[in-house]
Protein backbone atom coordinates (compact mmCIF):
# COMPACT_ATOMS: atom_id res chain seq x y z
CA UNK A 1 0.00 0.00 0.00
CA UNK A 2 2.78 2.47 0.65
CA UNK A 3 4.51 1.55 -2.51
CA UNK A 4 1.32 2.12 -4.05
CA UNK A 5 0.90 5.76 -2.45
CA UNK A 6 4.82 6.56 -3.33
CA UNK A 7 4.54 5.66 -6.90
CA UNK A 8 1.50 7.69 -7.48
CA UNK A 9 3.19 11.09 -5.49
CA UNK A 10 6.28 9.73 -7.92
CA UNK A 11 3.82 9.76 -11.10
CA UNK A 12 2.10 13.23 -10.25
CA UNK A 13 5.45 14.81 -10.06
CA UNK A 14 6.53 13.79 -13.55
CA UNK A 15 3.23 14.55 -15.27
CA UNK A 16 3.85 17.91 -13.57
CA UNK A 17 7.50 18.49 -14.49
CA UNK A 18 6.69 16.94 -17.66
CA UNK A 19 3.59 19.53 -18.22
CA UNK A 20 6.31 22.86 -16.82
CA UNK A 21 8.55 21.26 -19.25
CA UNK A 22 5.26 21.14 -22.28
CA UNK A 23 5.28 25.31 -21.04
CA UNK A 24 8.61 26.10 -21.69
CA UNK A 25 8.50 24.24 -24.86
CA UNK A 26 5.57 25.87 -26.35
CA UNK A 27 6.87 29.59 -25.07
CA UNK A 28 10.08 28.94 -26.59
CA UNK A 29 8.34 27.96 -29.90
CA UNK A 30 6.04 30.92 -29.93
CA UNK A 31 9.02 32.85 -29.30
CA UNK A 32 11.06 31.64 -32.54
CA UNK A 33 7.61 32.18 -34.85
CA UNK A 34 7.18 36.18 -32.97
CA UNK A 35 11.02 36.38 -34.33
CA UNK A 36 10.68 35.10 -37.23
CA UNK A 37 7.77 36.97 -37.81
CA UNK A 38 9.46 39.96 -37.06
CA UNK A 39 12.10 39.77 -39.32
CA UNK A 40 9.92 39.40 -42.27
CA UNK A 41 9.54 42.88 -41.54
CA UNK A 42 13.00 44.27 -42.00
CA UNK A 43 13.52 41.82 -44.73
CA UNK A 44 16.85 42.02 -46.82
CA UNK A 45 17.21 39.88 -50.09
CA UNK A 46 20.65 38.54 -48.46
CA UNK A 47 19.11 37.05 -45.30
CA UNK A 48 16.09 35.34 -47.16
CA UNK A 49 17.38 31.91 -47.01
CA UNK A 50 18.56 32.17 -43.24
CA UNK A 51 14.52 33.68 -42.65
CA UNK A 52 13.35 30.98 -44.78
CA UNK A 53 14.68 28.45 -42.38
CA UNK A 54 14.21 30.14 -39.53
CA UNK A 55 10.65 30.54 -40.38
CA UNK A 56 10.02 26.46 -41.28
CA UNK A 57 12.21 25.25 -37.82
CA UNK A 58 10.01 27.33 -35.85
CA UNK A 59 6.79 25.91 -37.63
CA UNK A 60 8.01 22.52 -37.19
CA UNK A 61 8.75 23.53 -33.19
CA UNK A 62 5.59 24.22 -32.75
CA UNK A 63 3.66 21.70 -35.02
CA UNK A 64 6.11 18.95 -32.73
CA UNK A 65 4.90 20.77 -29.46
CA UNK A 66 1.23 20.64 -29.84
CA UNK A 67 1.93 17.02 -31.01
CA UNK A 68 3.71 16.32 -27.80
CA UNK A 69 1.66 17.72 -25.70
CA UNK A 70 -1.17 15.96 -27.31
CA UNK A 71 0.83 12.85 -26.78
CA UNK A 72 1.69 13.03 -23.38
CA UNK A 73 -1.80 13.71 -22.01
CA UNK A 74 -3.19 10.69 -24.16
CA UNK A 75 -0.31 8.90 -22.14
CA UNK A 76 -1.50 10.58 -19.02
CA UNK A 77 -5.01 9.25 -19.72
CA UNK A 78 -3.70 5.51 -20.90
CA UNK A 79 -1.56 5.59 -17.32
CA UNK A 80 -4.73 6.72 -15.34
CA UNK A 81 -6.42 3.84 -16.72
CA UNK A 82 -3.61 1.57 -16.49
CA UNK A 83 -3.43 2.04 -13.16
CA UNK A 84 -7.44 2.15 -12.00
CA UNK A 85 -7.22 -1.98 -13.75
CA UNK A 86 -4.53 -2.97 -11.93
CA UNK A 87 -5.72 -1.69 -8.28
CA UNK A 88 -8.80 -3.54 -9.78
CA UNK A 89 -7.64 -6.47 -10.69
CA UNK A 90 -5.67 -6.81 -7.07
CA UNK A 91 -9.22 -6.67 -5.52
CA UNK A 92 -10.87 -8.86 -7.88
CA UNK A 93 -8.10 -11.26 -7.15
CA UNK A 94 -8.93 -11.09 -3.76
CA UNK A 95 -12.58 -11.67 -4.34
CA UNK A 96 -11.72 -14.86 -6.53
CA UNK A 97 -9.76 -16.50 -3.98
CA UNK A 98 -11.73 -16.33 -1.20
CA UNK A 99 -15.14 -17.33 -3.38
CA UNK A 100 -12.92 -20.24 -4.80
CA UNK A 101 -11.53 -21.16 -1.84
CA UNK A 102 -14.62 -21.12 0.10
CA UNK A 103 -16.57 -23.01 -2.78
CA UNK A 104 -13.64 -25.89 -2.70
CA UNK A 105 -14.32 -26.23 1.02
CA UNK A 106 -10.66 -25.75 1.91
CA UNK A 107 -9.53 -26.20 6.12
CA UNK A 108 -7.96 -23.45 7.49
CA UNK A 109 -4.56 -25.03 6.82
CA UNK A 110 -5.22 -25.91 2.99
CA UNK A 111 -6.53 -22.15 2.86
CA UNK A 112 -3.10 -20.88 4.42
CA UNK A 113 -0.97 -23.41 2.01
CA UNK A 114 -3.22 -22.35 -0.77
CA UNK A 115 -2.50 -18.56 -0.62
CA UNK A 116 1.15 -19.07 -0.14
CA UNK A 117 0.78 -21.40 -2.96
CA UNK A 118 -0.38 -18.36 -5.02
CA UNK A 119 2.34 -16.66 -4.04
CA UNK A 120 4.58 -18.97 -5.51
CA UNK A 121 6.13 -20.30 -2.66
CA UNK A 122 7.94 -23.84 -2.66
CA UNK A 123 7.08 -26.66 -0.54
CA UNK A 124 9.89 -26.37 1.67
CA UNK A 125 9.52 -22.87 2.12
CA UNK A 126 6.06 -23.22 2.82
CA UNK A 127 6.53 -26.18 5.80
CA UNK A 128 9.26 -23.33 6.83
CA UNK A 129 6.59 -20.62 7.78
CA UNK A 130 3.79 -22.83 9.07
CA UNK A 131 6.56 -24.93 11.36
CA UNK A 132 5.34 -28.14 9.77
CA UNK A 133 6.63 -31.10 7.62
CA UNK A 134 7.46 -30.93 3.90
CA UNK A 135 5.37 -34.20 3.59
CA UNK A 136 2.55 -32.86 5.28
CA UNK A 137 2.87 -29.53 3.03
CA UNK A 138 3.25 -31.85 0.24
CA UNK A 139 0.16 -33.83 1.78
CA UNK A 140 -2.33 -30.61 1.93
CA UNK A 141 -1.05 -29.45 -1.48
CA UNK A 142 -2.65 -33.10 -2.83
CA UNK A 143 -5.42 -32.38 -1.04
CA UNK A 144 -5.86 -28.56 -2.38
CA UNK A 145 -5.54 -29.80 -5.49
CA UNK A 146 -7.95 -32.66 -5.35
CA UNK A 147 -10.23 -30.48 -3.94
CA UNK A 148 -9.72 -27.87 -6.46
CA UNK A 149 -9.83 -30.12 -9.70
CA UNK A 150 -6.50 -29.61 -10.66
CA UNK A 151 -2.94 -31.74 -11.17
CA UNK A 152 -0.75 -28.70 -9.92
CA UNK A 153 0.79 -25.55 -8.94
CA UNK A 154 0.05 -23.96 -12.43
CA UNK A 155 -3.25 -24.81 -12.61
CA UNK A 156 -4.36 -24.22 -9.94
CA UNK A 157 -2.91 -20.34 -10.71
CA UNK A 158 -4.66 -21.05 -14.01
CA UNK A 159 -7.83 -21.14 -12.72
CA UNK A 160 -7.49 -17.82 -11.15
CA UNK A 161 -6.04 -16.41 -14.15
CA UNK A 162 -8.49 -17.35 -16.37
CA UNK A 163 -10.88 -16.11 -14.62
CA UNK A 164 -9.54 -12.82 -14.26
CA UNK A 165 -9.06 -12.45 -18.23
CA UNK A 166 -12.42 -13.90 -19.19
CA UNK A 167 -13.73 -10.19 -19.45
CA UNK A 168 -15.85 -9.62 -22.06
CA UNK A 169 -14.21 -8.71 -25.57
CA UNK A 170 -15.89 -4.48 -25.47
CA UNK A 171 -15.03 -4.25 -22.00
CA UNK A 172 -11.14 -5.20 -22.78
CA UNK A 173 -8.96 -2.17 -22.86
CA UNK A 174 -7.25 -0.94 -26.38
CA UNK A 175 -3.69 -2.51 -26.67
CA UNK A 176 -1.21 0.03 -26.17
CA UNK A 177 0.16 0.47 -29.76
CA UNK A 178 -3.39 1.74 -30.77
CA UNK A 179 -3.22 4.34 -28.13
CA UNK A 180 -1.98 7.35 -30.44
CA UNK A 181 -4.64 7.66 -33.17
Amino acid sequence: MKTSIFLDAMNRRRASLLAALSVINVLCAAFFMWDAVGDFESLAAADLPHLLVESVASLCLVIASVFFLYALRRLIEHNAAMSIGIRAARGEMGVLIERFFAEWQLSDAEWDIALLLLKGLDNKSIATIRGTATGTVRAQCANIYDKAGVDGRSQLMSVFMEELLSVPLEAQPKKVGAMVE
